[in-house]
């Protein structure tokens, strides 16, 4: 099948707009017997899929184990982005942090180089699990001048940030114009990076003018959570959901999606599909990260996307789901 590309901003990349993650949520490079990831991996390339994301946390590094093992037999080879995280311990040799996470990445994946590196942490002003702050980013010898260098040694193609916790810190970051890309927390349940300004009454995270903020820099953007952690994908609980933000507990994201459901009824595919081609909608993103668990998964994504988009009929649907606060009001 065709898979569209789009240009990812300063990466100087054309990536395809699904992009397959190697997380746990999803898990099928971490969980499954290794010809189903095999398989997968195969079928993602032959489908058109040329980018694969993953973190040196997935899995404690088998998510990257897999992708090394498999790699070399993949054609076209698939562009990689892995992630790093500051822990606390690190604060006083960023540097030293990142490129100790970089050398065991690659070792991992068996590469000399990645396309794209990722800051994972949660970016905030204090202190908080995983939290890193905009100073520490951004000073002389923080995290941007250390990924700076590792760049231009030609050990990473371009480096980027997750846009995760404190929004305002965040923006900050995002403003500094040092970062080639952003990691977009947007999907049907949240929309909001996209939006000026929230609906009265709105009670989930509010990321509005994040698109914005990072599209006046030039950055591109990966969309991250498209299923939500599963509460969009279906009804049903696999035990590997999580939930990134305050305002998004797992029992309110099942009551939001249990409505959007509900709005758009069965017209647009299965609810995972319904969820990946809203996403689609969204050309701002350079490419749209899914998680999926088995090869069924798989191959119902792809046909969402040979559905394509949604088109403006469901959004018509869904916008008095969200002027609603999802039918609290």
């Amino acid at each position: 099948m065709s898979m569209n590309k789009r240009h990812f901003a300063r990466t100087g990349l054309d990536v395809s707009e699904v992009v397959l993650g190697g997380g746990i949520v999803g898990g099928i490079l971490i969980l499954t017997d290794e010809d189903v990831r095999q398989a997968a991996l195969e079928r993602i390339v032959a489908a058109g899929i040329n980018w694969i994301d993953t973190a040196a946390s997935y899995g404690n590094g088998v998510s990257e184990q897999t992708i090394g093992r498999h790699l070399p037999h993949l054609s076209p080879r698939p562009h990689i982005s892995t992630k790093f995280i500051i822990a606390p311990e690190d604060h006083g040799d960023i540097a030293g942090a990142i490129t100790r996470s970089l050398e065991q990445s690659l070792e991992r994946l068996r590469l000399d180089r990645v396309d794209l590196l990722q800051l994972h942490n949660h970016i905030r002003h204090g202190n908080g699990p995983r939290a890193i702050t905009p100073e520490q980013i951004l000073r002389r010898g923080g995290v941007a001048d250390a990924l700076d260098a590792l760049k231009a040694q030609g050990l990473i193609g371009a480096f980027g940030l997750t846009a995760a916790s404190d929004m305002r810190a965040v923006r900050e970051v995002i403003d500094s114009g040092r970062f080639d890309t952003a990691q977009v927390y947007y999907n049907m349940i949240n929309p909001s990076a996209a939006w000026d300004r929230v609906p009265a009454g709105w009670t989930a995270d509010d990321f509005t003018g994040l698109t914005a903020a990072c599209q006046r820099q030039g950055m591109g953007m990966m969309n991250i959570r498209v299923f939500a952690g599963g509460s969009l994908a279906s009804p049903q609980r696999h035990g590997r959901e999580f939930v990134m933000f305050p305002g998004a507990d797992l029992d309110s994201e099942e009551k939001r999606a249990a409505a959007l459901r509900h709005a758009l009824g069965d017209a647009y595919g299965t609810p995972a599909q319904a969820a990946l081609r809203f996403v689609l909608a969204n050309t701002d993103f350079a490419c749209h990260v899914v998680g999926i668990a088995d090869l069924a998964q798989l191959d119902e994504a792809l046909a969402a996307v040979r559905m394509g988009p949604l088109p403006p009929e469901a959004f018509t649907k869904l916008e008095p789901v969200w002027a609603s606060n999802f039918g609290a009001e």
